[in-house]
């Protein structure tokens, strides 16, 4: 094998995620349960990781809308499309943490 050469099962989601595990187990044992303020901070954070895509999309229909006189064509398909950037940037960053 060289050095190059992935270890087996280094491209295997599942031994991804058995060593993620072990990794965050070991951070605990280390470090302990997160204070009641970090967790308040995670979930301000969460909030505004939704919040911010779906504002952009609002903000920017309702100048479309006012650019084209479209009533609300513009606004709504953007505010969803905000809300499900959110929702995935949010999945992501927790997956992650």
């Amino acid at each position: 094998m060289s050095a190059r050469d992935p270890e087996p099962g280094e491209e295997d989601p599942l031994v991804k995620g058995v060593r993620l595990r072990g990794e965050r187990h070991r951070r605990w044992l280390r470090e302990g349960d997160p204070s009641v303020a970090r967790r308040l901070a995670q979930i301000g954070v969460l909030g505004w990781i939704i919040v911010t895509p779906m504002l952009i999309g609002i903000f920017a229909g309702r100048w479309l809308d006012q650019k084209f006189n479209s009533g609300l064509f513009w606004t709504a398909p953007l505010l969803m499309l905000g809300l499900g950037l959110g929702c995935w940037s949010a999945w992501k960053w927790i997956k992650d943490a």
